[in-house]
């Protein structure tokens, strides 16, 4: 779990990485890893908004605003996490 809280960081990076790129498919996909492996450590906060992140990028019509604010809630919740 601790490997995992340190590598929070570097998640929440390549999804800003996405986000800049606009790549969807990438935010979808990095979303749902986040999200399934987020909850099996426990940290249920940013599984939840991994999963609010992978349903926008699922819309054929995605905010591109409500993309960047999910992107943005994940990496505060793994800045706090990492430091735990």
């Amino acid at each position: 779990m601790a490997r995992f809280a340190t590598a929070l960081p570097e998640r929440s990076g390549d999804l800003q990485q996405a986000l800049l790129e606009a790549n969807l498919e990438q935010l979808h996909s990095l979303a749902h890893q986040l999200k399934g492996t987020a909850g099996g450590y426990g940290f249920d906060t940013i599984s939840s908004a991994a999963a609010d992140l992978e349903r926008e990028t699922l819309s054929l019509e995605a905010d591109l605003a409500m993309v960047r604010e999910h992107v943005e809630d994940i990496t505060l919740l793994c800045t706090a996490a990492s430091r735990v």
